[in-house]
């Protein structure tokens, strides 16, 4: 049996993508809207061209028609969100405050129960809520954003890029697909019986970890505790127990690894335009490596996360400092919900077994 928690599995590329055109699409997607905002000015903009920008990943569906119909869906539910976490900002969160850290966490936690269930039920891919936990508490935590409208129309025309990107191929002969396509299959009650149960994985391991990050933080002088959030939701993906723990474990490895890259950024200090195309290489890279070794795509996630935030605020060495440690406290807690609900599986298929024989 193929062991995933190996030294040959952390360090060893799976299978190349059926898509590899999926890298670039998702570069482009980032690179494109951020050179517009540096061009007029408006980095300010940056956050929500980048969340934006995260419709692309839910484009890596071959049928055109299918990826028209994937992305329309990630990149409204991705709107929602920063709609939702901008009105959480100006009208919800006190920042500055140990009660607007609290009020943080526990909207993220309803963000990461949310959208779970949505992105089950709309059967999006990547499922969960990584991105969307990621999206609303970074925009949330922001102290001052720009206006709503300007918001909402810089992460619009991002999206609407994303998607227009993403139908580029139907120009190639040998890459159009026509308008044919498979379509969502019918849900299942079974099958909405185990989004629902996940979902619940995603609200216990979010709030957990946001809370403990949050309650550690003025000892451990830290303060970004959603970036624990992110990290604990990441064990609770994968085929097998190992493999959800391999995922916790290649998590806070590729973290290690990611923040050497950052650290000789900082030092480096590099101009926007070379930030910017960082970006977007960063991007390709994380979706050309994250189905075939997710250690080797954290490497190009971290520094492409902290580059993405150090727009905003500057760049800082307190930003390694803390993505390692809330990294590694979100991961101990994802994994530790992975186990207990691998433990709670067992034992309801054990009464179900006992039950049947009885």
């Amino acid at each position: 049996m193929d062991n995933p928690l190996t030294l040959r599995r952390l360090l060893t590329l799976g299978p190349g993508d059926t898509d590899p055109w999926i890298g670039v699409r998702c570069g482009l997607g980032v690179f494109l809207p951020l050179v517009l905002l540096l061009g007029t000015n408006r980095l300010d903009l940056a956050i929500f061209a980048i969340f934006g920008a995260f419709t692309n990943i839910f484009g890596r569906v071959p049928a055109h028609r299918d990826r028209l119909r994937a992305q329309s869906r990630a990149g409204a539910l991705f709107l929602v969100v920063m709609a939702a976490s901008w009105a959480s900002n100006q009208f919800l969160i006190d920042h500055h405050t140990l009660a607007g850290g609290w009020a943080v966490v526990v909207l993220t936690t309803l963000v990461a129960w949310m959208c779970s269930l949505a992105t089950g039920f709309l059967q999006l891919r990547p499922a969960g809520s990584l991105f969307h936990i990621f999206c609303f508490a970074a925009i949330a935590s922001i102290p001052t954003v720009p206006g709503f409208g300007i918001s909402m129309a810089t992460a619009i025309g991002t999206i609407v890029l994303g998607i227009c990107i993403g139908q580029l191929g139907q120009i190639a002969p040998s890459r159009r697909t026509g308008w044919t396509g498979s379509g969502p299959r019918p849900l299942t009650p079974g099958v909405r019986t185990a989004i629902r149960i996940e979902s619940v994985g995603y609200l216990l391991a979010a709030g957990l970890a946001g809370s403990v990050a949050l309650l550690m933080s003025g000892v451990l002088s830290t303060g970004h505790p959603y970036w624990a959030m992110v990290a604990a939701v990441v064990p609770l993906v994968g085929h097998t127990t190992r493999h959800r723990i391999a995922r916790g474990l290649h998590r806070v490895l590729g973290t290690i690894a990611g923040l050497a890259v950052m650290a000789v950024i900082i030092a480096v200090n590099p101009n926007p335009w070379a930030i910017i195309l960082f970006l977007g290489f960063a991007q390709f890279g994380a979706e050309m490596l994250i189905t075939r070794n997710y250690f080797w795509a954290q490497v190009c996630v971290t520094p492409l996360a902290l580059v993405g935030t150090a727009l905003m605020a500057g760049m800082s060495t307190q930003l390694l400092y803390d993505r390692m440690l809330e990294t590694l406290i979100g991961s101990v807690i994802g994994v530790a919900v992975a186990l207990a609900g691998s433990a709670l599986r067992r034992r309801m298929q054990a009464g179900t077994a006992g039950a049947a024989d009885a």
